[in-house]
């Protein structure tokens, strides 16, 4: 009899571990383990809109107004790889760069985060790095500006 109920029992078990491991592969960020409430995933995402998204209406989800104006001048995304971040790619892989991790409270209403750009163009790898200028806007972290880093 406890033969019986055990077989159950371990297959509910492993269904329910392999929901799990699929909710952690959904994340953004290097292994999915970047939380949802923080600045470090807002600009991840946003620039995930901007290079894997057909339409530019998401990447304005994540924006200031200041940011919002800038993408609907440019009206693609295509366009506002090109002529403001000066970054097209062909295929694009983002992270965030740790060795800029800088502290921040909890409290904060600012973050700069600086992000990790590897892809290629027209079959030549192209690496660089962008810093994103975030502000929180009533509880949600949203980019303001988009500044380009002198030093590569």
């Amino acid at each position: 009899m406890k033969k019986l109920f055990i077989i159950p029992l371990l297959l509910i078990l492993t269904a329910l571990t392999a929901c799990t491991e699929a909710d952690k592969s959904s994340g953004v960020g290097k292994y999915g383990m970047m939380d949802k409430g923080t600045p470090e995933y807002a600009a991840i995402s946003f620039f995930d809109y901007l290079y894997h998204d057909e339409n530019i209406e998401r990447a304005k989800t994540l924006s200031t107004d200041r940011m919002d104006r800038l993408l609907d001048n440019y009206r693609t995304n295509r366009n506002f790889q090109r002529h403001v971040i000066n970054l097209p790619y062909d295929k694009v892989e983002m992270q965030i760069d740790s060795g800029n991790s800088n502290m921040r409270s909890e409290f904060a209403d600012q973050a700069s985060i600086t992000i990790f750009f590897t892809g290629t163009l027209h079959n030549e790898t192209v690496q660089d790095l962008r810093t994103v200028n975030l502000t929180k806007v009533n509880g949600e972290w949203l980019v303001d500006e988009i500044e380009a880093d002198k030093f590569l």
